[in-house]
C-alpha cells in the first residue's frame, strides 16, 4: 500500500526536513536526502503493515519490534551474500594475478 509522502527542503544547507508518516504516526525527521529519508519511512511503514496483517496483534510497539527483526534479517542475509561475494571475487582476482605474473615472467624469460 503506497502512502502519501510530503517532502520540504530546510534553508538551502543541503540538509532537508521530511515530513513522514510510519504506522499511522507522523514523524519530523531532517536529512541531507530528504526523498531518500522518505523511502526508509516508506519501506518501514510497508513492513509494519505486513507484520501487522500476519501477526495476532494490533499493540504497535510489538509491531514495530517485529518489523525491525524483520529487517535486520533481511540485512544479515544480504551481508552474508556480500561477504561470500566478495571473497569469491578476492580469491579470483588473486589466481588471476598469480596467472599474469606467470604471463609476465615467461615473457621475459623469452624476450
Amino acid at each position: 500500500m503506497a502512502r502519501q509522502r510530503e517532502v520540504s527542503l530546510s534553508d538551502g544547507n543541503g540538509s532537508g526536513n521530511v515530513r513522514v508518516e510510519i504506522y499511522d504516526q507522523t514523524y519530523h525527521l531532517r536529512g541531507s536526502d530528504p526523498e531518500y529519508i522518505a523511502q526508509l519511512a516508506e519501506y518501514v511503514d510497508n513492513k509494519m503493515r505486513l507484520i501487522s496483517q500476519q501477526a495476532a496483534t494490533v499493540d504497535s510497539l510489538r509491531v514495530a519490534v517485529l518489523a525491525a527483526l524483520n529487517i535486520a534479517d533481511e540485512l544479515q542475509v544480504l551481508r552474508r551474500k556480500y561477504d561470500c561475494v566478495a571473497s569469491d571475487y578476492v580469491e579470483q582476482a588473486e589466481h588471476l594475478a598469480g596467472a599474469l605474473d606467470e604471463v609476465l615472467q615467461d615473457d621475459r624469460r623469452a624476450g
